[in-house]
């Protein structure tokens, strides 16, 4: 198997990973207050990958440290309005469908903050997923639920958190306030994960030590509560960003930007095998205009997958 198969292969995994987190997650929420889950779930996967990133970290200078706190902390808003949709939510499956959206909105962010050239596909996608949304609202008379706002506003904070992130994986040559052209240095993508997920866990505790009663669940946890939050941090978190790592790490040639959309198709297979959920036709529909909005926004890396397969196929015949 080539190492771009392999790469591939182990994405799909990672999409499988993400999903189950959306059901521990949702174990979780049932037994305990959904920022106190997400302040444990997040401290422990971050120092999980921080014990196994040490060297790294203890590299970075400055400048590295705080683009990746400033990065964990715009991160850390989005997974709160994530983990109170979730908390709120009548369909997990609509949930990431929503939560999707941010892939959509990132070249739209990209542009109009950063001023970065879209390729027409963006603007295609756009309509396609407003028409989504539209359909999803509609289900409840043009009267959002609290889940759907959350998960919605999650959304919108993900593009800005995408943005963010790739802006400090990438080395970039900028202009300081004096005029001076300075090269800022890409922080490294493990250590740029475990310290974004460490800041996830501040900021996420700190709104719990706020806003919620600990008592109930530090006196009498349910046993199956430590399955739960360790297969959160464990699985879901500190073993798909490490997975995601080295497959994209494996080969350039990857499909990756493509295959990490299976992701709510997977949650809404999975929240009806496990919670017994069922989606209306009008649901359903607007799922699969926003599933529409993500594959033609990823029209560029999906015709080039298309062809690259094509071509392996037609390979053998030639030979």
């Amino acid at each position: 198997m080539s190492d771009a198969h392999k790469s591939d292969l182990l994405l799909v995994v990672v999409t499988l990973f993400a999903a189950f987190g959306w059901m521990f997650s949702k174990e979780a929420v049932l037994m305990m207050p959904p920022l106190m889950f997400m302040a444990a779930r997040f401290l422990i996967a971050g120092s999980v990958l921080a014990l196994i990133a040490l060297p790294s970290l203890l590299r970075l200078s400055a400048d590295q440290l705080g683009r990746a706190v400033g990065v964990g902390a715009v991160f850390g808003i989005a997974m709160t309005c994530w983990i109170m949709g979730l908390f709120h939510a009548e369909s997990m499956g609509e949930g990431a469908f929503l939560t999707s959206l941010g892939v959509v909105i990132v070249p739209v962010l990209a542009r109009l903050v950063f001023g970065e050239p879209q390729p027409i596909s963006t603007w295609l996608a756009i309509p396609i997923a407003v028409s989504g949304l539209a359909l999803l609202s509609l289900e409840n008379g043009f009267r959002p639920d609290p889940g759907q706002l959350y998960f919605v506003a999650a959304a919108f904070i993900f593009a800005l958190y995408f943005t963010l992130n790739t802006r400090a994986a990438n080395q970039r040559t900028v202009v300081n306030k004096r005029g001076e052209t300075i090269q800022k240095q890409k922080v490294p993508a493990l250590p740029l994960t475990a310290m974004a997920l460490l800041t996830v866990g501040l900021v996420t505790l700190a709104e719990s030590a706020i806003s919620e009663p600990w008592a109930p669940t530090l006196t009498n946890p349910p046993p199956m509560l430590y399955v739960w939050v360790l297969a959160s941090a464990v699985v879901a978190t500190a073993g798909r960003f490490l997975l995601q790592t080295y497959a994209q790490s494996l080969s350039i040639h990857s499909h990756g930007v493509v295959i990490l959309v299976l992701e709510p198709v997977w949650v809404a297979l999975f929240a009806t095998a496990w919670f017994g959920e069922s989606m209306t036709a009008l649901q359903m529909a607007g799922c699969g205009l926003i599933f529409a909005a993500l594959l033609v926004n990823r029209w560029g890396a999906l015709s080039r997958a298309i062809k690259g397969l094509l071509k392996a196929k037609n390979q053998p015949q030639r030979g």
